[in-house]
């Protein structure tokens, strides 16, 4: 009985959920918007590091090696407290979304780069010969193959991305985390961090399953 109290007390859940809930608002819309500008500066970054001139792929191999080597929190932290002193001031949420999607772009890059790669060589010939060059080549022969690759490391991207969310409660974005850790200093009971965790769960799970499902396509596909 004393455990359900401390862990599991509904009085201060109830009292907690609005709050949480506000959070969460915060954390969809952090999350999303991350996504989306990181996936789309991913893109970039994938086809410059296999198209651009050399020099360009050398900058693009040290922008995704560094940013991949560095810990989230270390970067968010960085850009939060460190712009300041150059005069450089953002909001919490701007510096937030500048390093999740910063860092995910990196790690979109490869995924994309690895997908674009592993369309055979004599289709991008074939689309040649009918006589699309250069960008259209792109746009209406390999990047629909190659997504029907990287679907599924996106999606498992794109969970990450959501979860790495809760970071931003060190620059005081009033997220899920954030909000939940505060109602558990108010009430003195740790509930408002397990509903949070119950939320993550819920809004997460469906997205774990829809990859798990996707790489069974892919794997189905793959055997045929």
């Amino acid at each position: 009985m004393k455990l359900l109290e401390t862990f599991f007390n509904l009085n201060v859940l109830d009292s907690a959920l609005p709050a949480l809930l506000r959070g969460l608002l915060i954390t969809l819309e952090l999350g999303v918007v991350s996504a989306v500008v990181g996936t789309l500066l991913g893109l970039v970054v994938a086809l410059l590091g296999l198209y651009g001139p050399r020099w360009l792929r050398w900058l693009v191999r040290f922008y995704i090696d560094v940013l991949r080597a560095m810990p989230l929190l270390v970067f968010m932290v960085l850009i939060y407290y460190a712009l300041p002193f150059v005069k450089i001031l953002l909001p919490a949420f701007t510096c937030a979304v500048l390093a999740i999607s910063l860092i995910a772009s990196a790690y979109v890059a490869e995924i994309i780069r690895s997908g674009i790669e592993a369309i055979p060589v004599g289709q991008f010939e074939a689309a040649r010969s009918l006589g699309l060059h250069g960008w259209d080549v792109m746009r209406s022969v390999i990047l629909p193959q190659a997504l029907r690759i990287v679907v599924p490391p996106l999606t498992g991207n794109a969970i990450s991305i959501m979860k790495d969310t809760a970071i931003a409660s060190v620059v005081a974005l009033p997220e899920l985390l954030q909000q939940a850790t505060s109602q558990q200093a108010l009430s003195a009971n740790p509930t408002p961090l397990v509903g949070a965790a119950l939320i993550y769960v819920i809004l997460l799970f469906p997205l774990v399953r829809l990859v798990s499902r996707f790489e069974a396509r892919s794997k189905q596909r793959a055997a045929r």
